[in-house]
């Protein structure tokens, strides 16, 4: 809360300017465009805290990494399969999963930014950051369209969300080589801090694996499991300040039944290990709004800040801005106002219509000065 104002962010992923394809190459004067304009777009919104929308990483919030890290080869998948199409949520909703797949409805397709098939690579040599010249671009294409270096983020991935889509035939231990990955990605963490920009870690998989391996595992083991990848990442962020990262922590965001997901309250110490001052979660979906009272058994640590998602990507409903004003004052009441900053879900772009998206952060907005009203009184 700044001042009697509640502040306004996002995930990351946001739709681009009518015409653009965030998948096709662009020219550097169309790229930098289409960066002003959702620059522009989510200040018109309300919004406070604000990024490039993800339209520089040329694709979704996984994809992008692909030319960033030296190291791999890609493979066929496994005989196996990928063991992200398998789960308790999958098995016990077989026939919707088929009709889903079938209709490509699990997200929105027509953006095509969230890939229905993805490359599988392996380790093969040590694995190494060399993305620089594109991160740089994604830099400076970021600060030429906001003022305030403070008031933007950028995005990028937790070492232990692109570990599922890559198989290891180098490093001895699943733990060196989820550390190999850490240590490469730090290179892009720091630059974008050391760039005056909030970092942002986004890890869609680590607890979405509850219900493709940890079911089995049991809680404890998961648990453990989930703390190494949380060591691994705190050892890449090890030279930023807390107070520059911001950990993005969530089920996946298909439009699935998410049944199974792993109840907030057995992880949230493990969210709160990850060394940031920022964790933004889902808040606003069915499957988990209900969750904002674990605060009141858990004390959130002095001087962390917690960015639930008060409107959803999940539905094309529209949030009233009364319900964003009560979401979020379930929350204040419970943490204080000054450690609440109003969120999203997850990111927009792929996952929703661009009309639907931008409508759902004016109202969030719309709701955030509700909130900061009734909250000041």
């Amino acid at each position: 809360m700044a001042g009697d104002h509640i502040l306004t962010t996002h995930v990351g992923s946001l739709p681009g300017p009518p015409g653009f394809e965030a998948t096709a190459p662009q020219d550097e004067q169309a790229l930098r465009g289409a960066v002003q304009w959702v620059v522009e777009r989510q200040r018109a919104a309300g919004l406070d805290i604000v990024n490039e929308g993800e339209l520089t990483k040329g694709g979704d919030w996984l994809s992008f990494a692909d030319a960033r890290l030296g190291g791999f080869e890609e493979r066929p998948f496994p005989a196996s399969g990928s063991m992200l199409l398998r789960g308790k949520d999958r098995q016990e909703f077989a026939d919707f999963y088929k009709y889903a797949t079938e209709r490509q409805t699990l997200f929105f397709t027509p953006d095509d930014r969230i890939k229905q098939k993805r490359r599988y690579t392996v380790a093969t040599s040590p694995v190494s950051y060399v993305g620089l010249p594109g991160l740089r671009r994604e830099i400076d294409l970021l600060r030429s369209a906001v003022g305030d270096r403070r008031r933007a983020f950028l995005t990028s991935t937790a070492p232990s969300s692109l570990e599922v889509y890559r198989g290891n035939e180098y490093y001895a231990t699943a733990d060196e080589y989820v550390f190999a990955l850490a240590e490469a990605l730090r290179v892009e963490y720091e630059a974008i801090a050391n760039a005056g920009f909030l970092v942002q870690i986004d890890d869609a998989w680590t607890v979405a694996l509850w219900d493709r391996i940890g079911i089995e595992m049991g809680l404890a083991a998961f648990k453990k499991y989930c703390m190494v990848r949380v060591e691994a990442l705190n050892h890449a962020l090890r030279n930023i300040p807390d107070d520059s990262i911001r950990y993005h922590f969530c089920w996946g965001s298909w439009h699935g039944p998410h049944a199974f997901d792993l109840p907030l309250a057995d992880i949230v110490d493990v969210m709160l290990a990850v060394k940031a001052k920022f964790y933004s979660f889902e808040a606003a979906n069915v499957r988990h709004e209900h969750e904002y009272r674990i605060w009141e058994q858990v004390a959130l640590p002095s001087g962390k800040v917690i960015m639930p998602g008060v409107v959803t990507h999940s539905t094309d409903l529209i949030e009233h801005p009364q319900l964003v004003s009560e979401r979020i004052q379930r929350f204040a009441r419970l943490v204080g106002a000054e450690n609440v900053i109003a969120s999203t879900d997850c990111g927009f772009g792929g996952r929703t219509h661009p009309q639907i998206a931008w409508a759902k952060l004016r109202a969030l907005s719309e709701g955030a000065s509700l909130a900061s009203q009734a909250l000041s009184r």
